[in-house]
């Protein structure tokens, strides 16, 4: 907004007045985020759980994901539902999960940029958090990178008849087929805005111009003017409380450590309580403690149960953070200068716990679904060693240098096509129609001052695209086995080549064994791209025979793939 834009925040209902009060128009998302995150932690990597199956629990995120689908188009066009204001949507910022993001910028022909917290971009430098690996045996690259297409695939998989029937019933589109759909983003180049600290995660090197790596976002706001803290918080912390609102330690006590897990933790809650208070009790440490605990819970006296507090006012108070580890929480911590224990459950908590642990500020990720009260003791004392709160206040002091709404903003503007966007009459517009004969691009201000004044003919307007997306009209499915041998051949060539390669510096070698280790060296190198190509290929087979399976009806059906625009 302080750019100059008119901003529409689309998202779920129970963050309206949150919205609203910070200064956005809001409109209403489909989906309940509770029941969506109920089904993430019974299924925290991307194939559901037998259980969650047969509990009809894919069914029912399946109508969810029909529902947001729907919604996110509405997002996009549908006036205000509070002031009735008209709305259009002349650009979109959306996150992955969000689905619909793609298929309304083709329809309304308009930029799209992706801002997201977990890396979905394909990569050599560390695997789809999605795909739940022990990141401590992922640095296979070509493994990787291949995770990426792995997870496309599977999505594509389970939502293609939904995604299509969108497409064509609400939007007018020409379905996808699976190369189109899981490779959209790459071929046309969609720019990515990742939002965390280049100091934390660093841009890695096979990540091109149009993808950033901006800073974290923090909603900056005074912390001392927030809603008077309670006083049993208060007293527990230690803190003199005088009437500005400034706190004093008392640094006698032994150290606090916050634990907070909200709901996520389901059905599992009770017993992950339990290995927390135990772990507490092995350690001596005092903790306050967000969710987990019921009302009737009996706490002991080293543990305060506390409801919703501003991390920003909390965190500086305590010696280390325990919680699930998503991207917010994990933010706080760090610019706080906090170690951090991560205890993830699902998405891209694993991906946070591996990046605590490698920059040192933190122990390895305890997986909720295998956490006990020893290693949570360790945890607890390992994040009060020196060396971690020095690490901790390093990453502080990079993330406190930087500014990741200003960077994410700059990344936005850079990547827009103003050329196209800006009208020629009234440059501080976004042109919407084209005048064919002046081969003049005007807003739809200008249009309408034109239209009334009678200087031009309402049928002189033409619908002006400011961002063409040519894969529209690319509706050509492959052919069975096309993608199978494409990659095959590939994996052919680079065993064969890889080996060679190791032959010839084997023939140079001053030694037998190092001759013998140069072969060897060729032909894994060789087998592992190989073997690389061969999955890819696999993928590609499965998706162009769903494709064909798809398209069957429409050999009996002529109406099948009729679309409009």
């Amino acid at each position: 907004m302080s750019a100059g834009h008119r901003v529409r925040l689309a998202t779920h209902e129970t963050f309206r007045k949150f919205v609203r009060r910070n200064g956005l128009e809001f409109f209403p998302l489909a989906g309940d985020p509770a029941e969506l995150m109920s089904f993430m932690v019974k299924n925290s990597g991307i194939i559901p759980s037998i259980s969650s199956i047969a509990a009809g629990d894919l069914t029912k995120s399946r109508d969810i994901i029909t529902d947001i689908l729907a919604s996110t188009w509405r997002a996009c066009t549908v006036e205000d539902d509070e002031t009735g204001q008209s709305f259009t949507a002349e650009a979109i910022i959306a996150n992955p999960p969000s689905y619909g993001h793609i298929h309304c910028a083709q329809k309304l022909q308009i930029p799209l940029h992706i801002m997201f917290t977990m890396p979905w971009s394909p990569t050599t430098a560390f695997p789809h958090p999605l795909v739940n690996v022990d990141y401590s045996k992922a640095s296979i690259e070509k493994v990787n990178m291949l995770s990426y297409s792995a997870i496309e695939m599977f999505t594509w998989s389970s939502m293609r008849d939904i995604v299509n029937e969108f497409r064509n019933q609400i939007l007018g589109l020409p379905a996808l087929h699976s190369r189109q759909a899981t490779y959209i983003m790459i071929d046309e180049r969609v720019p990515y805005t990742y939002c965390w600290s280049p100091s934390l995660v660093p841009k890695p090197n096979d990540w091109a111009s149009h993808i950033n790596v901006s800073g974290f976002f923090f909603l900056d706001h005074d912390v001392t003017a927030d809603t008077k803290q309670p006083d049993d918080l208060i007293k527990f912390l230690g803190l003199n409380n005088n009437h500005h609102h400034h706190h004093h330690r008392n640094e006698s006590s032994s150290p606090i450590i916050y634990i907070g897990f909200g709901s996520i933790t389901g059905h599992d809650s009770d017993r992950i309580l339990q290995v927390v208070l135990e772990a507490l009790k092995k350690t001596g440490y005092r903790a306050v403690l967000c969710g987990l605990a019921k009302d009737d819970d009996k706490l002991p006296k080293n543990v305060l149960k506390i409801g919703n507090v501003s991390h920003d006012w909390l965190f500086p108070h305590v010696s280390a953070v325990c919680h699930h580890g998503g991207a917010g929480t994990t933010a706080a911590g760090l610019r706080a200068g906090k170690p951090t224990i991560i205890i993830p459950f699902f998405g891209d908590q694993f991906f946070w716990g591996n990046v605590i642990e490698k920059n040192g500020v933190g122990p390895h990720a305890l997986p909720g679904k295998d956490l006990t009260a020893d290693d949570l003791a360790k945890a607890f004392q390992f994040v009060h060693q020196p060396e971690v709160r020095a690490a901790a206040e390093r990453i502080r002091d990079a993330i406190l240098k930087e500014n990741g709404c200003d960077e994410a903003l700059h990344a936005f503007h850079n990547h827009l096509p103003l050329s196209q966007m800006q009208s020629d009459l009234e440059s501080t517009y976004t042109a919407c129609y084209q005048l064919k004969e002046y081969h003049l691009q005007i807003s739809r201000h200008v249009a309408q001052v034109l239209v009334i004044s009678g200087r031009i003919e309402p049928t002189e307007l033409y619908f002006h695209s400011t961002r063409f997306w040519p894969s529209i009209f690319d509706n050509r499915i492959h052919l069975p086995f096309h993608g199978i041998i494409k990659h095959t051949h590939k994996a052919i060539v680079k065993i064969f080549s890889d080996t060679t390669s190791g032959v010839k510096q084997a023939m140079h070698a001053d030694t037998w064994t190092t001759s013998t280790y140069n072969v060897i060296e060729g032909v894994l190198l060789g087998l592992s791209k190989g073997i690389g190509h061969l999955c890819i290929g696999c993928l590609s087979l499965y998706g162009e025979l769903t494709d064909v399976l798809d398209a069957a009806p429409s050999y009996y059906d002529p109406y099948k793939y009729v679309y409009s625009f």
